[in-house]
C-alpha cells in the first residue's frame, strides 16, 4: 500500500477535467495506491525516475519513492498538452 500525496496544482487542474474522466483518474490514482503499475512507463531524459500512467486522452505523471512508499502525483493533463512544463 502507498501514499499517495496530490498537489494543489494538480488538483487545480483535476478540477477543468470533465466529471466522466474525472472518476476514470480518480479510479487509476486508487490503482497506484494499491500498487497497481501495470502499462506505467518511465520518463525520460531530464525527469528520469517518474513515470505515467495513461487514462484515456489524459496523462497522470507520478514520482514514486519505494523507500517510503510515496507517491506524489505530479501532473495530470490532456495528452496533446504535453507531460511536464
Amino acid at each position: 500500500m502507498y501514499k499517495v500525496i496530490i498537489t494543489k496544482y494538480t488538483l487545480k487542474e483535476l478540477s477543468k477535467i470533465d466529471k466522466k474522466n474525472q472518476q476514470l483518474i480518480f479510479n487509476k490514482i486508487k490503482d497506484l495506491e494499491s500498487g497497481v503499475f501495470t502499462n506505467d512507463k518511465p520518463l525520460k531524459g531530464k525527469h528520469i525516475n517518474k513515470f505515467r500512467k495513461r487514462i484515456g486522452n489524459y496523462r497522470i505523471v507520478y514520482l514514486k519513492e519505494n523507500d517510503i512508499l510515496l507517491i506524489t502525483v505530479i501532473r495530470i493533463a490532456h495528452r496533446k498538452r504535453g507531460l511536464l512544463k
